[in-house]
């Protein structure tokens, strides 16, 4: 209890030192009076747009888990997959490297009464998804390099590139644990035998008999999923409309700031580009390097003046707005979950 106690004093420690750096650097040596006055020249009504795709942008993946869920045979409440959807988000985007989502989700599913090694092939998959979706959007403007997006992205394609290796080899590895349920559970049988050893638990053999009741749970989820693959063939297309319409915040400010020219694909692919850089950097909801590659980005495309006006915006509402809510959601889902039926 006091090892969850200190990590979440870190965790809130780290997220505001962060918070404050990238407030430090974003606005050092600009001038706040004309950033203001640009932020109120823009057609505010879009704004409420880009909050309306965050919530659907959330709301995907509670479809999603549901589907899922309802599919393997489980008695679950679309409005608690909301709730579910709704923590993952606030614990990805204050920890980092997203790290919090899943374990805070598995907590609250196990509090709600659903089977542990069926919530973890779920929620592997949607992550799995949702990266696979972020690598094929990446490998989509690598191959064709469309020149409207290549310009304004050569400043950073270094960046791009180690976020296209790194989100390659996190998937992989991931589907190695879904789709070989015997390396997961030689891993899983592994830790609990070391653990054992070192703290000298003497019942570990109790723990290896829960393991092997729990991986045949977990083995018939996953020949589930490999005999039904266009159960995954449909959570990929949501999570690519799910990903998509979260990048077209960008544009709907880009749009409230009359500086969308360059069109819907190529600020939107600018925009998941980004994504591709900085999702497996360890930083809170990659605050820090996701401005910088942004102004980086869209300086060219917005000028000078309307950059940091733009990026404030499209951050805005993206990841603070949906921190917000998230948050706000979460704390309803600590006394909502587990206490109904």
């Amino acid at each position: 209890m006091a090892g969850k106690k200190n990590r979440n004093i870190f965790n809130a420690l780290f997220l505001a030192v962060v918070f404050i750096i990238t407030i430090y650097f974003v606005f050092h040596n600009e001038d706040l009076p004309s950033i203001i006055g640009y932020m109120k020249s823009a057609d505010t009504r879009y704004w409420f747009a880009g909050v309306l795709f965050v919530i659907v942008f959330i709301e995907c993946e509670s479809v999603v888990i549901y589907y899922m869920l309802k599919g393997l045979g489980e008695n679950v409440l679309f409005s608690h997959c909301c709730l579910y959807s709704f923590i993952g988000f606030f614990f990805s985007l204050i920890t980092p490297s997203a790290t919090g989502g899943q374990p805070a989700q598995l907590y609250f599913m196990k509090k709600d009464g659903l089977p542990l090694t069926v919530s973890t092939m779920v929620l592997v998959i949607v992550t799995i998804t949702y990266k696979l979706v972020l690598v094929a959007i990446g490998a989509l403007v690598f191959i064709f390099r469309p020149a409207g997006i290549m310009f304004y992205l050569e400043p950073v394609i270094g960046w791009c590139v180690l976020g296209m290796a790194l989100n390659v080899i996190c998937i992989a590895v991931m589907f190695i644990f879904v789709f070989n349920p015997v390396f997961a559970e030689n891993m899983a049988a592994f830790i609990i035998r070391t653990a054992g050893r070192v703290s000298r638990v003497k019942n570990s053999q109790k723990y290896m008999a829960r393991l092997t009741r729990a991986m045949e749970r977990y083995k018939d989820s996953a020949s589930y999923f490999l005999s039904h693959k266009f159960v995954i063939w449909n959570v990929f297309c949501i999570t690519a409309f799910q990903r998509i319409i979260l990048f077209a915040v960008t544009y709907i400010v880009c749009v409230s700031f009359n500086t969308a020219d360059a069109g819907f694909s190529t600020i939107t692919g600018l925009q998941a580009m980004v994504s591709v850089a900085v999702d497996m950097l360890p930083l809170p909801g990659g605050m820090g390097i996701t401005e910088k590659l942004f102004k980086d980005i869209f300086t060219p495309l917005c000028g000078e003046n309307l950059a940091l006006p733009v990026m404030i915006a499209s951050r805005g509402i993206s990841y603070y707005t949906q921190l917000f809510i998230s948050a706000v959601m979460s704390f309803i889902a600590y006394f909502k979950l587990g206490r109904t039926a």
